[in-house]
């Protein structure tokens, strides 16, 4: 066994990225407040080939010094787009045909290895705020949410460690 170097990992360049087939999910950021966490949540969306990145609420946006610090290039090949208003985005994002699925614990949320992946729909997967998550107005336009089962004392992750979670079941569900 030895380690592969980086020319050896055949690797996409952005123009290849932009022209490769993507996951049917796009994910969206409510009011992430670290910069590290937006920018490990784009390359995440990178490795897994996620369609777009939208940002909300008070979420910072690319160019920024920390968010490049996790991003390691991934705000160049990622689509993005920020939208003040996560309602305004989520109503659009229901009229394109996604189903607004919140990575929440709630009252009704199904835990992810339960929760049945549709290949013909398509998904935004709802990121809330480190510690507030999901916003309440955001809430009643949810139409799933899912939550990561835990078993230890603390049952809560870090957002980007979530997303990580998350976008990989999909990607490989789609894959």
């Amino acid at each position: 066994m030895k380690k592969l170097k980086t020319t050896d990992l055949n690797r996409k360049d952005v123009k290849a990225f932009k022209s490769a087939k993507k996951i049917p999910v796009c994910v969206v950021l409510d009011s992430v407040r670290s910069l590290l966490n937006v920018g490990s949540i784009f390359r995440t969306c990178d490795a897994f080939l996620v369609e777009k990145i939208w940002l909300c609420g008070i979420t910072g946006q690319p160019p920024h010094r920390e968010i490049q610090k996790t991003a390691l290039g991934a705000t160049e090949s990622m689509d993005w787009e920020y939208i003040e208003d996560v309602t305004e985005l989520a109503a659009k994002l229901k009229n394109e045909g996604c189903k607004i699925t919140g990575i929440e614990q709630t009252n009704k949320s199904i835990f992810l290895n339960e929760f049945e992946i549709l290949d013909d729909q398509k998904y935004a997967l709802v990121f809330g705020n480190e510690v507030d998550g999901i916003s309440e107005e955001l809430l009643p336009q949810l139409d799933q949410a899912i939550e990561i089962p835990q078993q230890g004392i603390k049952h809560s992750l870090n957002v980007s460690v979530a997303a990580g979670i998350v976008v990989y079941a999909f990607f490989e569900r789609f894959n």
